[in-house]
């Protein structure tokens, strides 16, 4: 009786340990859900506008991953691709659906310059590649910044005064989307119980999962999965490591160009030196949410990440008001929870790989001893 107990009893300890952040989303969830009086409705509407507003982002995460590059908070600079665009469509009068393709095909070559720069860069930091990226999303910034603020309008052309800043040179800290906002949403959408459905937006989502399980069984697929899994035998197997782990880190960057431009035209508005500042660390801790891990994560993860994440974010302000009497605390608090589970992941992730290369020690010696003992 007891021997049968201790293998469901360590199996649910295992499902508990590998899911811990998603259940402790799903326990913030249902603890908020009452508290926030939002009628379902509304809270359908708002998931399922973060779902679309958010998905294709996440997706562009999971070709690193399957590299074993880890999370790619590099992600950052195609987001920066696409605001240039964006800039530049806007400056041009490229309004509608026109003007979103437009913003997707320009973005596109500026991300894989910066994907490919970012690549030659993390392949010379084999083993920090994350803590590498992150601090050069940074120093792309930087380089944004002064491209925006000081050479567009003046060495850049910049026709409209409506998109300098008064000086005459430099971009204005926002710039207006709102002739492009929600183009791509309104091609097919349809309205179901009073929710409305993004039916366009959804199925460019849908055929990007497509591509991505499609992509997993390619020879350039497989090459990425066996570098991930190990270098040194991936190297040996005739696999240029260094080239495949670049391409990577430029799909994701491409991808998370195009993604930026179908998440400005949701929005209708782009804040010019902040809109990608934080795209990539909630992208990745919507990720990490879904039940993702620096080496591991799927399609699954990334719908259900959308959906937990962006569901606390709804309910967090609204709850923190009625706890607290001031909604400003459920803001500082979904924010911290963002970091927080990055955090948490990261520790779980290193913990779960510090106890299996112990384990793999112990079974190495006990084999070894076994061997002396013959």
């Amino acid at each position: 009786m007891n021997t049968n107990n201790k293998p469901a009893s360590r199996k649910l300890l295992g499902f508990l340990g590998n899911n811990a952040v998603p259940i402790m989303f799903i326990l913030i969830i249902v603890i908020c859900l009452p508290m926030s009086g939002f009628s379902t409705t509304f809270l359908l509407n708002e998931i399922v506008t973060r779902l679309s507003r958010n998905a294709f982002l996440i997706l562009s995460l999971l070709i690193p991953i399957m590299a074993g590059m880890g999370l790619n908070f590099g992600m950052t600079l195609g987001a920066m691709a696409a605001e240039i665009a964006l800039i530049f469509t806007s400056d041009w009068q490229i309004w509608g659906i026109p003007g979103i393709v437009l913003a997707m095909i320009m973005s596109i070559p500026i991300s894989a310059v910066l994907g490919l720069v970012c690549g030659k860069l993390l392949n010379a930091a084999k083993g920090r590649e994350m803590i590498t990226s992150y601090i050069i999303s940074f120093f792309m910034n930087g380089v944004y910044q002064l491209v925006v603020l000081y050479m567009m309008g003046s060495i850049i052309p910049i026709i409209h005064n409506n998109i300098k800043l008064p000086r005459g040179y430099g971009v204005r800290a926002s710039v207006d989307l709102t002739r492009i906002r929600k183009s791509l949403d309104n091609v097919l959408a349809v309205n179901i119980a009073g929710v409305k459905i993004p039916v366009m937006t959804l199925l460019i989502i849908a055929a990007m999962c497509l591509i991505i399980v499609w992509f997993r069984r390619t020879k350039l697929g497989q090459d990425m999965r066996a570098v991930g899994q190990d270098m040194e035998v991936a190297r040996a197997s005739g696999i240029d490591v260094e080239r495949t782990r670049i391409i990577s880190i430029v799909i994701s960057t491409v991808l998370a160009g195009l993604g930026m431009v179908i998440y400005l035209q949701n929005m209708g508005d782009m804040a010019t030196y902040s809109s990608h500042s934080q795209i990539g660390m909630f992208c990745i801790a919507a990720l990490l949410v879904g039940g993702a891990s620096v080496d591991r994560a799927s399609i699954g993860n990334v719908f259900l990440g959308v959906i937990l994440f962006h569901t606390m974010f709804i309910l967090a302000p609204r709850a923190g008001a009625v706890i607290t009497g001031n909604e400003v605390i459920g803001e500082y608090f979904r924010v911290f929870v963002s970091y927080g589970v990055i955090t948490v992941a990261l520790v779980m992730y290193e913990t779960k790989k510090r106890r299996a290369k112990a384990g793999m020690g112990a079974q190495l010696e006990a084999a070894q001893r076994e061997e002396e003992g013959r």
